[in-house]
């Protein structure tokens, strides 16, 4: 995966907007790009879209997340345990970990991400986390998490392969992923991919309302691994 020369696009960013997210009986509170769209037409994003068809998919807050930040806090969490989110984005759903008492592990390739994850995470009050730039495509040897956390990961089916290979790598033995996705093309995929895998899983639609007020529908997925 290629991301852009980030620290040259900073003072490209514009202007931040913070917005209230409910999440169950709680209200988050989340920083974003006011014109993410502004970074499709930068030197660099195009330079990296060109690599690697990158996209600065983490200005947004996507449906996925809101739904996953809404199955963490429904979650019977063990106090302390350690989470990793992969591909945070904006960091809605560790920022919901860290509400549900959950020690987070905010982690994405691009560190723009990883600026707004962490401000985000200091926004809602939380000091104590850590954040770590990975391309999940190829984790680094050693690593390995008793709980992951992922939404909408797999909105291209190229990513199918590779986030599977990494949830057989990464998610240790009799841990838990958490996974939400609005039900694209590639769940399918996905599915099959799993079951391949020797990963089993288990589904539950879920619900979420947009900034428009519209109802949108998506999967959680319960992935285990046993052994």
């Amino acid at each position: 995966m290629s991301a852009p020369a980030q620290e040259s696009i900073w003072k490209d960013l514009g202007p931040s907007i913070e917005e209230r997210v409910a999440v169950g009986t709680r209200e988050l509170r989340i920083c974003r790009p006011a014109e993410s769209e502004r970074l499709l037409d930068h030197p660099e994003v195009r330079k990296a879209f060109a690599a690697d068809e990158y996209m600065p998919y983490w200005a947004d807050l996507w449906p996925a997340a809101r739904m996953l930040a809404e199955a963490i806090l429904h979650e019977p969490w063990p106090a302390g345990r350690q989470a990793l989110e992969i591909g945070c984005g904006l960091g809605l759903p560790g920022v919901a970990a860290l509400a549900a008492g959950l020690r987070v592990t905010f982690s994405d390739y691009d560190p723009c991400a990883l600026h707004f994850a962490a401000e985000n995470a200091r926004l809602n009050g939380f000091r104590d986390f850590d954040t770590l730039r990975l391309d999940w495509r190829t984790p680094p040897p050693g690593l390995q998490a008793g709980i992951l956390l992922a939404s909408d990961l797999v909105y291209e089916i190229r990513n199918v392969a590779p986030l599977v290979a990494f949830l057989k790598v990464v998610l240790a033995p009799e841990g838990l992923c958490l996974l939400t996705d609005q039900d694209r093309v590639s769940s399918k995929a996905l599915r099959e991919a799993l079951q391949a895998g020797g990963l089993p899983f288990t589904t539950r639609t879920m619900w979420t309302t947009g900034p428009d007020g519209r109802k949108l529908r998506g999967t959680l997925y319960r992935i285990a691994r046993t052994g």
